[in-house]
């Protein structure tokens, strides 16, 4: 049986080799934004992985919506500069299709990194003033974020463009805007963090209207032919918060305003959440959201096994699968999917002696015995 998780896959003009997703994942690890050598190893080791699509981390669009003074930016020529060096490593040496997940924290701006206790910053250790679609702080006690204006919102989306136009030149193959996580797009979407009394709030229609726009203006900005998808939280885990209802009528708007994928996550707003983890424990969600939408979907969240990948991409939960921890345990993940399926997965010619199929080959300069 031929596998399905390493069929390809075409998104627009781009055609990705399997199902595999290297997703963003934060490593707190930049200098003003910029990436440096620990990120051309922690991207090129994914690059040379076998997976067919790997993203870059949340990437901020402007130095105030970095989750950490050590985020990713993409808002000065010394950001595209570096993130250059580290596109054209992963050209060079792998085979994966590079992403840029662009984003803004909002709220969940101005924090510690996780290993320092992850807590907000004060200005003095080197902390900003956060934004917010209301006042209203993440944790009861957190420090009061400043409710966007008119002229935030329009700077704002202005940086996303600014963004999609650099990573345009920087060449890489797709865009996913962040709505998830409790950042500032996803603010906007939950009736818990969004209290305004103006178009941008209220019912759903107006809390879907600031990342509707923002993915209008970066469509708009990014070229017909390569994709463009989202990733949400598809529920807040929050009674009364975000749900599987607004995600898919963001879906379908999504949808008619040429959005290629969605990434189904969940979670992140408020510390009040009660999520309910286990293996594939989003999955359900992205199914919903694929089944009403017919949009192309990825599943994420504690996908670990090759056939438990297989299972959710041959029943159509899915269209792809991400995956995070699990290709930091293990980055070789997509080379041994393959073996345990009976499929194959790129691996570079430097490496070719360690994969399975190979073993016994002849070390150059030591041929084989002559045959008697």
């Amino acid at each position: 049986m031929t596998s399905k998780l390493f069929a390809p896959i075409a998104l627009r003009g781009l055609e990705l080799a399997n199902r595999i997703v290297v997703s963003p994942m934060c490593q707190y690890t930049a200098q003003d934004g910029t990436v440096g050598d620990w990120h051309l190893m922690h991207l090129g080791q994914f690059a040379v992985s076998g997976a067919g699509l790997v993203f870059v981390e949340a990437t901020g669009v402007e130095p105030e919506g970095r989750i950490t003074p050590g985020c990713v930016g993409l808002y000065s020529d010394e950001n595209e500069a570096g993130l250059a060096r580290v596109v054209r490593f992963c050209r060079s040496y792998g085979n994966a299709k590079l992403g840029l997940q662009l984003a803004h924290a909002g709220r969940k701006a101005s924090s510690e990194v996780p290993w320092r206790g992850g807590k907000p910053l004060a200005a003095d250790d080197g902390g900003w003033q956060t934004v917010a679609p209301s006042a209203l702080p993440y944790a009861p006690g957190g420090p009061e974020p400043a409710a966007l204006d008119g002229e935030g919102l329009a700077r704002i989306k202005g940086a996303f463009v600014q963004a999609a136009e650099r990573a345009l030149r920087l060449d890489f193959d797709l865009i996913e805007i962040h709505a998830a996580h409790g950042y500032l797009l996803h603010q906007f979407l939950s009736p818990l963090s969004n209290r305004r009394d103006d178009a941008y709030g209220g019912g759903l229609e107006n809390r879907m209207r600031f990342p509707l726009e923002v993915f209008e203006a970066v469509r708009g900005a990014w070229p017909e032919d390569r994709p463009l998808g989202i990733r949400i939280s598809a529920s807040d885990w929050i009674e009364g918060g975000w749900d599987l209802d607004g995600s898919v009528a963001l879906a379908l708007a999504l949808k008619e305003r040429g959005c290629d994928f969605i990434d189904v996550s969940s979670g992140g707003l408020a510390p009040a959440q009660a999520v309910e983890a286990g293996p594939g424990y989003q999955t359900g969600f992205a199914a919903e959201v694929k089944r009403l939408s017919g949009l192309t979907t990825i599943a994420v969240g504690l996908v670990t096994e090759p056939r438990q990948a297989e299972t959710i991409v041959r029943s159509g939960q899915a269209d792809l699968v991400a995956l995070a921890r699990m290709m930091l345990f293990n980055p070789r993940w997509p080379w041994h999917a393959a073996e345990a399926l009976g499929a194959r997965a790129d691996f570079p010619p430097q490496y070719q002696r360690s994969h399975p199929s190979l073993q016994g080959e002849p070390i150059p300069g030591n041929p084989p015995p002559a045959k008697a």
